[in-house]
């Protein structure tokens, strides 16, 4: 299988492939199959992220796509130094495309996650850095950005299938109103929204740039209020 040049989709051998990884998650079995990997997951996702970051940048003209390891693509070896679960493979493939100056995980971004029976599309931040919980909660408070906030949160929990996560906390933080109008958004520790199906049609064609476009679009409000709350703290505000 040539090097695609541009997406035509991913395969049913891409979902057989994470099928049998979750069988046989071990060394031996991924070197075995180490070809099939490259094959069938990462020359169709190094396309994807390529089209798909072109599709984004018509309304985000700064999203980062960078068809690399630990740019867009996440690795598949899993960190097991700290976890019981000393399997050696993720099962998923995850994509990930970011704005801002600050490392990936550090900025909003639009996010796909594929497992073998489903497929995640998700926004916004997993989890804020320290130094951004300040501006944050005072972006949360305040007379117009957490007015937008709110109004962005609200249109979301309106749409069907779309669930926003994030919230850590079981009390507001010291030094907050706890009887602000947006004191449940205080309890967040990350702000993030994502829409899970089960695989889809499109995934096995070119179509499923525009799919996961269709599914992200929604939410580009709460994306661009993220990446102007961080824009604030580098500003010092």
């Amino acid at each position: 299988m040539a090097e695609q040049k541009e997406f035509q989709g991913f395969s049913k051998e891409t979902v057989k492939f994470f099928k049998d990884l979750k069988k046989n998650n071990t060394k031996q079995w991924f070197g075995a199959h180490k070809q099939d990997h490259v094959t069938f997951v990462m020359q169709p996702a190094r396309a994807f992220v390529m089209d798909m970051g072109d599709k984004l940048r018509i309304q985000v003209p700064d999203i980062v796509a960078v068809p690399k390891i630990n740019k867009s693509l996440f690795r598949i070896n899993r960190d097991t130094r700290f976890s019981p679960d000393k399997s050696p493979y993720k099962t998923n493939m995850g994509i990930f495309f970011w704005e801002g100056i600050r490392p990936r995980m550090e900025c909003s971004g639009f996010y796909f996650h594929m497992e073998p029976n489903t497929l995640l599309l998700g926004v916004g931040l997993y989890m804020f850095p320290k130094y951004l919980f300040d501006t944050y909660r005072n972006s949360v408070v305040h007379a117009k950005y957490g007015k937008d906030l709110a109004e962005i949160v609200a249109k979301i929990e309106k749409t069907k299938g779309y669930q926003i996560g994030g919230k850590h906390y079981k009390r507001v933080p010291a030094g907050y109103d706890p009887s602000h109008p947006n004191a449940d958004l205080l309890l967040h520790n990350g702000i993030h929204v994502g829409v899970e199906s089960t695989i889809p049609e499109e995934f096995y064609s070119r179509k499923l740039v525009n799919y996961c476009w269709q599914k992200f679009r929604p939410l580009l409000p709460l994306h661009a209020w993220l990446v102007a709350m961080t824009r604030r703290y580098r500003k010092g505000l």
